[in-house]
């Protein structure tokens, strides 16, 4: 295992900002973290990377434990934060140059990762003149730096043109074919791009943690249907397997069944047998983002 976290609890003050996390990151997985704002992500993020301390459970990184052994935790992961951390007045190369003396890598190093991320345009300007996609391609040419097993990277796509996205999701999937790749982020058809694996974290709790293709297959299926009168909801329970049953506007509603069968003649028998004409019957498909709103809200 990568990455193991076993039962994980952060406290600041009585706000409990992670209650009792566990998950498991093999080698070579690159697995989507996410939550709404103030879920716990980033703090277990710098938790993994040793930059905070939990208030009680255990973290192992590469085999390494983050608080007895933060030195090699440090050398086996790659951390590009939130809000990257660079030194805006230095040129590029310099800038990488001051991170591979830190940690002691040799200038061949710093050739191979400019070429890796695509930085041979740029390395001869100040930092301070890059667009935000060149600034986070340099964030993440110094995590990688010293080739580390593990990449964290915490919303490493914020603030990006859709050109500059495609980019560094391109680069990300790229790296992921050789290191463990944990990935914070909002835009959820970046994970659905990258990812196989999402762990969904909310007030301090996983809610989700499974591959992707099998947490979507296994939802609900949900029925759009928009009828040409007015429909009471107590006479939509009248449809067999019925769970809920949501007015978005007017007529239309949201039907959530939790059969895998298709319920779309179910609910166009119902209109026929009910007196309604079905202006629109649509099956949705679960997308990544309307799970997330469904287990998050």
């Amino acid at each position: 295992m990568s990455i193991v976290v076993d039962k994980v609890m952060k406290q600041y003050g009585a706000q409990k900002a992670l209650d009792s996390v566990s998950f498991k990151i093999d080698s070579g997985e690159i697995v989507g973290f996410l939550g709404p704002n103030g879920a716990g992500k980033s703090t277990m993020m710098k938790i993994i990377t040793t930059y905070i301390e939990p208030n009680s459970g255990t973290v192992y990184v590469n085999g390494y434990h983050t608080q007895l052994q933060g030195l090699e935790v440090k050398q086996s992961v790659g951390y590009l934060p939130e809000h990257n951390p660079l030194y805006v007045d230095f040129y590029v190369r310099e800038y990488l140059k001051f991170h591979a003396d830190i940690h002691k890598i040799g200038k061949e190093r710093i050739e191979e990762v400019i070429e890796q991320v695509g930085l041979e345009d740029i390395h001869g300007k100040k930092i301070a003149q890059l667009s935000k996609g060149y600034r986070q391609r340099v964030g993440l040419a110094a995590a990688l730096l010293h080739n580390p097993d593990v990449l964290i990277l915490d919303e490493p796509t914020t603030g990006l043109d859709p050109n500059q996205l495609k980019d560094i999701r391109d680069l990300i999937r790229e790296i992921g074919k050789t290191k463990t790749i944990l990935l914070s982020t909002h835009i959820m058809q970046e994970v659905e791009a990258m990812c196989d694996r999402v762990i969904i974290i909310n007030k301090g709790s996983i809610v989700a943690d499974r591959e992707l293709k099998d947490l979507l297959s296994d939802q609900n299926q949900i029925i759009e249907v928009e009828f040409d009168l007015s429909v009471e909801e107590q006479l939509l329970r009248q449809i067999q397997n019925l769970k809920e049953a949501t007015n978005i506007i007017e007529n239309r509603w949201n039907l959530v069944f939790e059969n895998d069968t298709d319920m779309r003649a179910e609910v166009f028998d119902f209109a026929q047998n009910n007196g309604l004409r079905t202006l629109q019957l649509n099956r949705k498909v679960m997308s990544l983002e309307l799970l997330f709103r469904n287990l998050t809200n």
